[in-house]
């Protein structure tokens, strides 16, 4: 069996082309950061006010039900502050800090979830960022697109040619899609001062790019030149 020449030959041209495809699309979930806070004179009292917080958040959400798709409790951090005036080990203060991430599907009410959260006391909220889900078919429509623009591509150059593709040799995926949850704009907010909660924001679902990108590499039937 003839192995083929990795460049071509006469009787048998390669030709490698590269097929791109762009979609933008509704993104699929939101992501929000919180953060709770905790301070007191007292390490146990300020431990007791950080898990009455934090367990007043896990049931804030876990009261949308389905609309939470993912929920994760980061670092817990509990700190002393030294007294800037003892030569001693004196403490001041202790901080505590709790990181929550809570992933959402459902946008209709992430602005008032958004809204209720930062209503709590000492209760940071970053995001929304928005993303697609891996298995996305966002993802696959932009493969699926870029692979016929390889082929209308590798087509073009055999008819300016005045020939016809005969068979693919290789085909490589070279592109993909946004990493989860990239990077966007967020937005910070603090507990709200008034015993009236703010009104539910009104949040539009950033818009996602989808990117995908193929080389492909095709022989020609041997053109006439």
């Amino acid at each position: 069996m003839t192995t083929p020449h990795p460049y071509g030959t006469p009787g048998a041209p390669h030709l490698t082309v590269r097929g791109e495809a762009h979609l933008d699309t509704t993104p699929d979930l939101a992501r929000i950061a919180v953060t709770l806070t905790a301070r007191g004179r007292d390490r146990r009292t300020t431990l007791d006010d950080l898990t009455r917080r934090t367990t007043e958040t896990h049931d804030l959400l876990k009261s949308y039900g389905d609309t939470l798709e993912h929920l994760e409790t980061g670092a817990l951090t509990v700190t002393p502050e030294l007294s800037p005036r003892s030569r001693g080990e004196r403490v001041r203060a202790h901080h505590g800090t709790v990181h929550l991430t809570a992933d959402l599907n459902d946008f209709t009410t992430l602005g008032a979830l958004i809204t209720r959260l930062a209503d709590l006391d000492l209760t940071r909220i970053d995001g929304p960022w928005w993303t697609l889900r891996p298995d996305s078919p966002a993802h696959r429509e932009a493969r699926r697109l870029a692979v016929h623009d390889a082929v209308r591509r590798a087509r073009e150059y055999a008819e300016a040619l005045g020939t016809t593709l005969a068979a693919l040799i290789e085909l490589t995926d070279t592109g993909a899609g946004p990493e989860p949850f990239p990077r966007t704009r967020s937005m910070a907010f603090t507990a709200a001062t008034e015993d009236t909660p703010p009104p539910p924001l009104d949040l539009e679902p950033q818009r996602q790019h989808v990117h995908a990108e193929v080389s492909a590499r095709f022989t020609l039937q041997p053109p006439r030149l």
